[in-house]
């Protein structure tokens, strides 16, 4: 949740590499935001509202023992966060927005587990969709996985926002570029910013990638141009042209070998 604002061009804060045992409590808190996830993918049918997925959300990350990591964070109402169409993030649930056939819905879900956080978002078809939302989920998942590749021990954080930017305007979208990717861990938000894009050639190349490090990698893609703004509600973000909006994030956690997804099955 809350890809965080572009801020800063150079990290030189401290970043948190997880032992053994706190990286098994975020495979946890992992678990249970994958599992939810699964519970409102097979709801998001046409007629049902928003706050019936996020009433389903909360009773799902409770009953396993965790808490909603987006209930009252910064103020946010709601257990998840559901952005339709035009909406890229941060939409809040409502008894007045029911699902429709052909919408793309966003869902972002977080969890605390016994203190350390999961948080991972899809975006889903709501019954049949148009061939280009279905390209833009396409390209928006594939730049998740392109951005997974890259997130190994020896790499910079840079590579992980060139794949993203490579593999979404070659398939002719466009990146979102004020809002990024961030650390996780005992916070929601940790160092360090992960941004989607590279703004230039000189932009600093972020620091070496180590084992130990967890990230939440979350492309921001849209079908229009990669502008956005934020509505009067002080939350939801949506695209500046009124184009079609999509976002997939996993926590991953950067090892010897091949990263680990946190926030898969």
């Amino acid at each position: 949740m809350m890809g965080g604002r572009v801020r800063t061009r150079r990290q030189d804060g401290r970043i948190h590499l997880k032992t053994a045992a706190e990286l098994a409590l975020m495979r946890e808190a992992g678990r249970i935001v994958a599992l939810t996830l699964e519970r409102l993918r097979e709801y998001a049918r046409p007629g049902i509202t928003t706050a019936e997925l996020d009433a389903l959300a909360e009773a799902t990350i409770r009953s396993r023992g965790a808490v909603p990591a987006f209930k009252g964070y910064r103020g946010f109402p709601a257990s998840v966060c559901t952005s339709i169409n035009q909406e890229l993030v941060h939409g809040i649930p409502s008894p007045d927005r029911i699902l429709a056939e052909g919408d793309v819905i966003s869902l972002d879900v977080g969890a605390i587990y016994q203190g350390w956080y999961g948080d991972a978002a899809i975006s889903v078809p709501v019954g049949e969709i148009s061939p280009l939302a279905q390209r833009l989920l396409a390209a928006t998942e594939g730049a998740l996985y392109a951005a997974i590749a890259q997130a190994r021990a020896g790499n910079r954080l840079r590579d992980i926002s060139a794949a993203v930017q490579a593999h979404v305007e070659s398939r002719g979208f466009a990146v979102v570029r004020e809002y990024t990717g961030h650390g996780i861990g005992r916070a929601m938000h940790e160092l360090p910013e992960i941004l989607n894009f590279v703004p230039d050639h000189s932009y600093d190349m972020g620091p070496w990638l180590q084992p130990g490090m967890t990230l939440a990698l979350e492309p921001m893609v849209q079908a229009g141009t990669w502008r956005t703004r934020s509505l009067a509600d002080g939350w939801t973000v949506v695209s500046a042209d009124g184009s079609l909006a999509a976002h997939f994030e996993h926590t991953i956690a950067i090892t010897d070998g091949e990263p680990e997804i946190l926030t898969r099955l």
